[in-house]
C-alpha cells in the first residue's frame, strides 16, 4: 500500500515557480530524505504535504485519501520544525501531553501515553523539566515525541539536527533512523547535508530548482547519477570532471581507448567525471600530474592536483605529497561516467 503519493504538484511565491510538476510514490513505512540546496522547494513540499501552504496544482494523496483539500488537523501528518517549536513555560510532560489535551484526550489516557513515549525517547527522567533545562538532543527528542505521540501516518521532518553540533547530529541520526523502524510510520527528512541523506534514508529525492532530479536509494544516486547535477551535489570530496571528447574511438585529451564504449558515445564534446577513489596514483600510472596540496584527514590523505587546465582530487591516499611535487596516476575507463557539455545530461 503506498504511503504517500504526490501528482504533478505546482507551487509559486509571488510568481516564481517553487515547485515544477513534481511527482512521486512513497511506500508505506519507507523513509525518504529530501536533498537539496537552499531554496530548491525540499521545505515547501513538506509545507504543502501538511496543509501549511495551498497547492496551486496538483493531488497529495495518504494512502487511499486524498489530503490537499483537507485542513491540516485533518490530515494525520506530523511535522518537526527545525527550531523544535516547544513551549518554554511547559514542562517536558505537559509539551508531550499539549496535542492529546487538544484532541481532548481524557486525563489517565493522557498520562499512559506520555509515559509510554517518554520510556521510548529516554526522556522517563526530565519529564518535569522545562526545555532551557534540556540539552539540544534532549529537546528534539521531545518535538519528536511531540509529533509520535498522537501516531500520525506520517512524519515530516524539516531540517531537525541543523541546530545540533556535529556529534550530536551523528547520534541523533541514528535514533531517528532507528525509532522511524519501530515505529513503522512514513517519514520524510528534509536536509541539505549529503551526510545525513546517504546514511539515513531508503530513498533520496534530490531537487534542484523546484524539479526531481533523480529519486532512488543512496547507492543509485553516488553510483548513477542521472545528470551532472547530481553527480556533483552527492559525494565528498565532489566527483571529478574533465573535457573530453571522442575521436576514432580514443578520449581526448586523455588519449585512452575506449574499446566497445566508444560506440555508444556522440561525437562531440562531452563532461568525463570520475569519483576520487577511482582514481589510483602510483609510479607506473599512464598519467602525469603536479599535486596542488594534501590534506589529512586521519584515515587518509586527499590529494589534489593538476593535469594540464584540469584539477584532480583523489581520495583513499596513503601518505602525504609536497605541492610541486610530480605524481603518476592511472583511470579505468569504466569508471568514467560522460555527460553532456553543455545540458548536463547523462550519456548512457
Amino acid at each position: 500500500m503506498p504511503g504517500l503519493r504526490l501528482r504533478d504538484i505546482w507551487k509559486s511565491f509571488d510568481g516564481k515557480p517553487v515547485l515544477q510538476g513534481v511527482s512521486l510514490d512513497l511506500a508505506e513505512g519507507e523513509l525518504l530524505v529530501l536533498l537539496g540546496p537552499s531554496g530548491c522547494g525540499k521545505s515547501t513540499m513538506l509545507r504543502l504535504i501538511a496543509g501549511l501552504e495551498q497547492l496551486d496544482k496538483g493531488e497529495i494523496w495518504l494512502g487511499d485519501r486524498r489530503i490537499d483539500p483537507l485542513q491540516p488537523k485533518d490530515r494525520h501528518v506530523a511535522m518537526v520544525f527545525q527550531n523544535y517549536s516547544l513551549y518554554p513555560h511547559m514542562t517536558v510532560e505537559e509539551n508531550l501531553a499539549f496535542p492529546l489535551k487538544v484532541a481532548r484526550y481524557a486525563r489517565v489516557d493522557r498520562h499512559l501515553l506520555v509515559a509510554r513515549i517518554a520510556e521510548l525517547l529516554g526522556l522517563t527522567d526530565r519529564l518535569k523539566h522545562k526545555p532551557g533545562q534540556l540539552s539540544g538532543g534532549q529537546r528534539q527528542r521531545v518535538a519528536l515525541g511531540r509529533a509520535i505521540i498522537r501516531e500520525p501516518s506520517l512524519f515530516l521532518l524539516d531540517e531537525p539536527l541543523s541546530n545540533l553540533d556535529a556529534d550530536l547530529r551523528a547520534r541523533m541520526r541514528l535514533e531517528i533512523v532507528s525509532l522511524q523502524k519501530r515505529l513503522k510510520t512514513t517519514m520524510i527528512h528534509v536536509t541539505h547535508d549529503q551526510a545525513e541523506a546517504l546514511t539515513m534514508a531508503d530513498r533520496i529525492g534530490l531537487l534542484n530548482e523546484g524539479h526531481l532530479i533523480q529519486l532512488g536509494s543512496p547507492q543509485e544516486l553516488y553510483n548513477d547519477p542521472a545528470n551532472l547535477f547530481a553527480a556533483r551535489f552527492i559525494g565528498s570530496p565532489r566527483i571529478n570532471t574533465i573535457p573530453v571528447g571522442v575521436h576514432e574511438g580514443r578520449l581526448t585529451p586523455l588519449d585512452m581507448s575506449l574499446g566497445p564504449l566508444a560506440a555508444t558515445l556522440p561525437q562531440r564534446d562531452l563532461t568525463a567525471a570520475v569519483r576520487p577513489e577511482r582514481i589510483r596514483l602510483g609510479a607506473e600510472g599512464k598519467y602525469q600530474a603536479t599535486v596542488v596540496g594534501t590534506e589529512y584527514l586521519g584515515d587518509q590523505y586527499v590529494v589534489t592536483m593538476a593535469y594540464g587546465s584540469t584539477t584532480l582530487t583523489v581520495s583513499g591516499a596513503e601518505a602525504e605529497f609536497r605541492p610541486g611535487s610530480v605524481v603518476r596516476f592511472d583511470i579505468n575507463p569504466g569508471d568514467l561516467l560522460f555527460f553532456e557539455r553543455e545540458s548536463g545530461d547523462r550519456v548512457r
